[in-house]
């Protein structure tokens, strides 16, 4: 018995042991593939930590991040040897999981949609004013309202008038000197045709041998009253204005047009625009006057467009509403972009561009210069060319990716960090709110700070920077903003102008 339990355990023996030394190949066989080093510690001089939460922090070995003292994580390495360091690679799966879309880049003639909002206004070159051209008392009036139509010659009004009943007696008694003294009676006659009677008028007293001291007032234009200035029984003096007159057979559309609009803008550009009273109808006309004065509230301009209007169916103040398609002369055959493919920092543009001569999908952040809008699309004046091929859909996505991975992005334009020379910071800024915060933060996110945080609670502004002078800039920016702090003190003006929300001072 004893003899067989010793064969057994010499047999169990044996198995552990060539179960050992199989182990071991195994795990040298498995190293070796994996491409580890014999030699302990290579890996960690070859492998890069970051921080998950503040990737533009780099170093070569593991630690604390210096500032959310977080534990580093080992940074994740490109799988593309011929990748950038900068450049962003994906696989097929995921570019088909965040509809990641490209489109190349082409030149163009963009044009400019440019809407505008305004009232129709009667042309002021056809405005007429019916005025009486003698002293007296309006006897009767044969226009009561305003809107009604008058043709020129038509009798608007009879006044009594003492001055001219006078005049008339002067003609009567110069007609009867007229064979002895007929300058007198020439005299006469003129003083009545300044008084606007005519000569068939004045033809008519001498027949008569009669002085009448009521005259009828004729209108001398034809058109629509727009405002009626007297009343029966009123009494008005030489020029005195008894209606307003307007031709509408022309009118006026005056528009607002924003300041960013107006250089895309010059007389003689034809405008369509239509009405809210009258549905599906488009009327045109072109732009005859542009105001050089601009509304120091609202930011607009004036713009005048003249319109015929024979049928009458423009009526003033009705709303209208504009449409000018405009093609600058500096933007023909210019490189044209979509606005989804564009990502702005404040300070910066910048596009995400797929690299041609890659294995694998792989995108590199580019900074561009943008010109001028237009819809949906932007004319780029430099930093890209024709035929380059852009992200126009999961531009965030991939610029996520970016910050991961602690490479250039759109919040982050510097690639590392030195971590010796990086230093953290906090100053007391006084605010109240979130509007304090977002005004705080974005005055003291200037070049060579990094993670800019302002606490409404504590009252303090934390941020790290690798420049000397960078707080004493930041106390200075802060306090131009508005905002009292540990060094300076925001002027009264400023502060004063903040919103009320926002007051602090005691």
């Amino acid at each position: 018995m004893n003899a067989k339990n010793n064969k057994y355990l010499v047999y169990g023996l044996i198995l552990a042991t060539g179960i050992f030394i199989g182990w071991l190949l195994f795990r040298n066989s498995s190293a070796s593939r994996d491409g580890v080093s014999e030699h302990p510690g290579a890996e960690s001089e070859a492998q890069i930590w970051t921080c998950s939460m503040h990737p533009q922090f780099r170093q070569n070995s593991q630690g604390k991040c210096p500032i959310c003292a977080m534990d580093l994580i080992p940074l994740k390495t490109s799988e593309n040897d011929d990748a950038s360091v900068d450049a962003i690679q994906l696989s097929e799966n995921a570019i088909a999981l965040a509809n990641i879309q490209t489109s190349v880049v082409k030149r163009g003639n963009p044009v400019k949609e440019i809407r505008m909002y305004g009232t129709i206004k009667p042309n002021e070159k056809l405005l007429h004013s019916l005025v009486s051209h003698v002293s007296g008392r309006i006897e009767s009036l044969t226009v009561n309202n305003a809107g009604e139509n008058i043709r020129e010659g038509q009798t608007i009004a009879a006044i009594y008038s003492p001055d001219l009943f006078n005049a008339q007696q002067e003609l009567l008694d110069a007609k009867k000197l007229e064979s002895t003294n007929p300058s007198f009676l020439a005299a006469a006659r003129e003083k009545l045709r300044h008084w606007k009677l005519s000569d068939r008028q004045i033809a008519e007293i001498e027949q008569s041998g009669k002085a009448s001291p009521t005259v009828n007032i004729s209108a001398n234009a034809s058109g629509t009253v727009i405002n009626k200035r007297v009343e029966h029984g009123n009494y008005v003096s030489q020029g005195s204005v008894l209606f307003d007159l307007a031709n509408l057979s022309s009118v006026w559309a005056i528009f607002d047009a924003y300041e960013s609009d107006l250089p895309n803008l010059k007389t003689g550009d034809r405008v369509e625009y239509t009405l809210q009273s009258l549905p599906g109808k488009v009327f045109s006309g072109k732009i005859s006057f542009i105001d050089p004065v601009l509304d120091k509230t609202a930011r607009t301009a004036k713009i005048r467009v003249e319109t015929p209007n024979p049928k009458l169916e423009l009526k003033p103040e009705m709303y209208a509403a504009a449409i000018v398609k405009t093609s600058p002369k500096y933007s023909d055959n210019a490189i044209i972009i979509p606005k989804t493919a564009i990502l702005w920092t404040g300070k910066r543009s910048i596009v995400y561009v797929k690299q041609q001569n890659s294995n694998m999908p792989t995108f590199k952040l580019r900074e561009i210069e943008l010109g001028a809008s237009f819809g949906d699309e932007y004319v780029v004046l430099s930093g890209i060319s024709e035929g380059e091929e852009i992200v126009v859909n999961g531009t965030f996505t991939i610029d996520a990716s970016a910050q991961l991975e602690g490479k250039s992005s759109m919040m982050n334009s510097n690639k590392t960090v030195d971590n010796e020379k990086l230093k953290t910071f906090s100053m007391k800024v006084y605010g109240m709110c979130g509007m304090c915060k977002q005004r705080i933060e974005k005055a003291a996110n200037i070049d060579g700070t990094i993670d800019v945080e302002w606490d409404d609670e504590t009252q303090l502004l934390r941020f790290s920077y690798h420049e000397d002078n960078v707080p004493d800039e930041i106390a200075r920016a802060v306090a131009k903003a508005g905002h009292d702090n540990d060094k300076y003190k925001a002027d009264d003006k400023v502060y004063n102008a903040l919103p009320g929300c926002c007051k602090y001072r005691e």
